[in-house]
């Protein structure tokens, strides 16, 4: 019930399906005009908040930048990589595709070339309701991995979790049994800060290893320092800008919910 209420609840709270939401009211309030209106204007409000530069950017670093590197990483047990980077070799793809965050497999691999551990963990499994994928993230992972130059024998693969504590849970399972008790953590930088506190909650010495950055030194400097049309343009409404305050936000909702749960 849990996952499901995290896939269905969300998507209402996040700034598109809110506004949608209030829009939807409002067409049921044509005798109540001011009522109305005021619901509109909410809806409004909220897009162009969530759409804009300032906001996105704002939100994604303060989760972005909780973990950033502190000079070369030291070696581990093993390095373990969350799901979430991959698409499944269906028809008409030839091959298993990565997508945006497809670095978090590119670090992985460029880790181990480093020899920082000698194993790595890749996790990640389907939602049997929601996914009808024919193969796991962390199968599909392992195959982009071995395409990279790892050997197969290196890989280990837990394909059970449907979430990320569930990543925690199961790949903290596979660790202990295999006598691993320090661990280089990739994933995407957003995503770091829950992940980093849910492996740690299991008892595993965490080295964050982020990737997938959206927010750069230089990015931000371009923002907090833009001449007037940079401050403009940066306050129009953009489809990217929304995407990246929803990508932020279901990290902030998904901190709140597991403290809630008391995984945190």
């Amino acid at each position: 019930m849990f996952v499901f209420l995290s896939k269905f609840i969300p998507p209402l709270i996040y700034p598109l399906g809110l506004a949608i939401l209030l829009l939807l009211i409002s067409l049921f309030l044509q005798k109540r005009p001011r009522f109305q209106k005021a619901l509109v204007t909410c809806a409004m409000i909220i897009l162009l908040l969530g759409s804009n530069r300032w906001v996105a950017v704002t939100l994604a670093r303060s989760l972005e930048w909780q973990y950033l590197p502190q000079g070369e990483i030291p070696s581990a047990d093993c390095i373990v990589v969350l799901g979430g980077s991959t698409d499944p070799a269906e028809p008409p793809r030839p091959t298993v595709e990565l997508n945006g965050a497809a670095d978090r497999v590119f670090y992985t691999a460029l880790l181990y070339h480093q020899g920082k551990a000698p194993v790595i963990l890749s996790s990640g499994g389907n939602i049997s309701w929601l996914d009808s994928r024919s193969s796991t993230p962390a199968e599909e992972m392992a195959i982009i991995l071995t395409q990279l130059g790892v050997p197969e024998e290196a890989i280990l693969k837990q394909n059970r979790s449907q979430n990320t504590y569930e990543d925690a849970l199961y790949s903290a399972a596979i660790l202990k049994e295999k006598g691993f008790s320090r661990v280089i953590l990739v994933t995407s930088a957003m995503h770091m800060p829950r992940s980093v506190a849910l492996f740690r909650k299991q008892g595993i010495e965490v080295i964050p290893a982020p990737a997938d950055f959206s927010v750069t030194e230089t990015s931000w400097g371009q923002l907090i320092h833009a001449d007037f049309p940079g401050l403009v343009v940066s306050l129009l409404p953009n489809v990217g800008n929304l995407s990246l305050t929803t990508n932020a936000l279901k990290e902030y909702i998904g901190i709140l919910a597991y403290h809630l749960r008391g995984w945190l």
